[in-house]
Formats: structure tokens, C-alpha cells, sequence
């Protein structure tokens, strides 16, 4: 027997007969169960990290010692509706207020499941349960304006939108943004483009970051005419979220307009447009919008035409 093995069986022996010993005048160590609460807090604390799925098994653990545990479903709920599983997301929700039937929360979180998964009428009969219940919280008018976007509805739309900014607190400045934004773009298809300039001005004045204001106050500038401004909003936004294709196709199509208005049609100028409309496509592409990545192509096409025609010329 080696040295190495020698030390390491005398450590091994002594730590053994130094434990014996302390043990035999120690208290009994006491075995804490673990409960349905310990559980359900472990599952909050892996949503906190942003891991969903082992929330979810931390939240089946719950349950399978608590099955009435209303609030494990709806957290549960949560966590289903981060992982895009709309259907369990809502049986969850469901199954939560069978259990608390008067909970504000869960019918929000039912609510926004419905929605995710197409079902407008649904999603609002949610949010009217979550009024009744909470009739001064901005979110469930908010959330049912979303809906009624949704089904088209921009008038009772934007009324919802209005009954939210009458009770969001004023310090919540990156949601009342959100619902500026969301009231401009009613605004905007009802082609009430003063209302609509005036919403995206408030959302990126609160919001200076929010790429989707700047384009769709590009958006009502291309409406009024205005390329010059469109072009400036549209590339604005191109900064901010440089993968956005929709951006560089309505881009290039301003620079198309003001240059067709301008009675001049140079090879610069539509160099500029094709390439916005290229990486419009190529991102189209990548995203897996395929419609889009066609129609942009058969622009391409087109365009490509009218600029060897341009270097033909000159």
C-alpha cells in the first residue's frame, strides 16, 4: 500500500471515529417535509430566471401534494403561456378560478391566452370579468382594446384605450407609450391621420427607443404625403431594430415616390431603393415570411429592369 492510499484511509478513519463519537451525544437531526409552498416558490424563482419549463415541474410538484392550489395553476399558466402552449395555458387559467373564481389575475392571463391564439371573443369576455372584478386596473381596458383591434373594431378600440390612460398612473411612462402607440395605429386606419401623428409623437416622446412608433408615424407621413418625413422615421427605425424588413420596403418605396414626384429617376436613387427592397427580402427570407419574401422579390424584379435601363442610359 502506497503512502497516498496509507494517508488517505488514516484521514477516512479518523473522520469516521471523530463523527461516531460527536453522534453519540448529538440531538436527533429533525426531517423538515418539504411542502406544496416550498415547491410553488422554487417555480416562481425559475420563472424569475426565465426557465419556464422547470417552473412548470416545480408547479406539478405542488400540486400533486395541494390539487385545490389555485395559484399554482395560474402560475402555471404563466409559465405555459411564456412557452407559447396557449391551449394548457388557458386549461390551467380555467381550472384556477374553478378553485378562486373572483381572481383579477387569472382572468387577465386567460384573456391574454385567448388572444395569442386568435380567439378575440373570448379574450374580451375575459377582460370584462377582470372589469367587473377590478374596474380602476388600465391593463384588462388595455388588453381589450388589443382584442377589439383584433376583430376590427377600431371605434370601440380606441374607447377602451381611452378608459386605460383615465386609470394608468402617470408614472408608468413605457406602457402609456404602448397605448399611444396602440390608439395611433386605430386612429391611423380609421385614416384620422391628425389623431394618429399626435398619438406616435406622445409614444416617442415617452418611449424614444420604441422602433414600431417611429414606423408607424412613418407610416402616417407616407398617408399625408410627406416622404421626406416617412424616409426619415422608416430609417429611424431601421436603426433601432436593423432586422426590420418591413421597414425597408415601405423606406425604399417613400424614396421611390418623392424621387417619381421630383420628375427625376437617377441610377443613385434607384440604387438606393433596390437595396432597401434587397435586404427587405433577404430578412423576409430569413424570418420565414414567405408571402412577403415574394411580393418584395417581384419588386426587385421590376425595379431591376427601370435601373439596367437607368445604367443603359447613361
Amino acid at each position: 500500500m502506497t503512502y497516498f492510499w496509507r494517508l488517505f484511509l488514516s484521514v477516512l478513519m479518523a473522520f469516521f471515529l471523530s463523527f461516531s463519537h460527536l453522534s453519540a451525544y448529538s440531538l436527533p437531526l429533525a426531517i423538515t417535509p418539504i411542502t406544496a409552498s416550498d415547491f410553488l416558490k422554487l417555480g416562481v424563482i425559475q420563472m424569475q430566471r426565465g426557465d419556464y419549463q422547470e417552473a412548470i415541474e416545480q408547479f406539478n410538484q405542488a400540486l400533486q401534494l395541494q390539487e385545490n392550489l389555485a395559484v399554482a395553476y395560474s402560475d402555471r399558466c404563466f409559465a405555459y403561456l411564456q412557452l407559447q402552449d396557449y391551449h394548457q395555458a388557458i386549461a390551467d387559467c380555467t381550472q384556477a378560478l374553478n378553485f378562486a373564481p373572483q381572481n383579477f389575475d387569472t382572468y387577465l392571463l386567460r384573456g391574454l391566452a385567448h388572444y395569442r391564439k386568435g380567439d378575440d371573443l373570448a379574450a374580451i369576455a375575459d377582460y370584462n370579468q377582470a372589469i367587473a372584478l377590478k374596474p380602476d386596473d388600465f391593463r384588462a381596458y388595455y388588453n381589450r382594446g388589443l382584442a377589439y383591434t383584433g376583430q376590427g373594431n377600431y371605434l370601440k378600440a380606441i374607447a377602451n384605450y381611452n378608459l386605460a390612460l383615465t386609470q394608468i398612473p402617470p408614472t408608468s411612462n413605457l406602457f402609456l407609450a404602448d397605448i399611444y402607440n396602440d390608439r395611433g395605429l386605430a386612429h391611423l386606419i380609421l385614416q384620422d391621420s391628425p389623431a394618429a401623428m399626435l398619438d406616435f409623437d406622445l409614444a416617442i416622446r415617452l418611449k424614444p427607443q420604441d422602433y414600431r412608433a417611429y414606423f408607424n408615424r412613418g407610416c402616417t407621413s407616407g398617408q399625408n404625403g410627406d416622404d421626406m418625413a416617412a424616409i426619415r422615421d422608416f430609417s429611424q427605425a431601421i436603426r433601432l431594430n436593423p432586422s426590420y424588413a418591413q421597414a425597408y420596403v415601405n423606406r425604399g418605396m417613400a424614396r421611390y415616390r418623392l424621387s417619381s414626384h421630383q420628375g427625376a429617376m437617377s441610377g443613385n436613387k434607384l440604387f438606393h431603393i433596390y437595396t432597401d427592397l434587397k435586404q427587405a427580402s433577404e430578412y423576409f427570407g430569413e424570418q420565414g415570411e414567405k408571402v412577403a419574401y415574394e411580393k418584395t422579390l417581384s419588386l426587385l424584379n421590376k425595379l431591376q429592369q427601370q435601373l439596367e435601363l437607368a445604367i443603359e442610359i447613361a
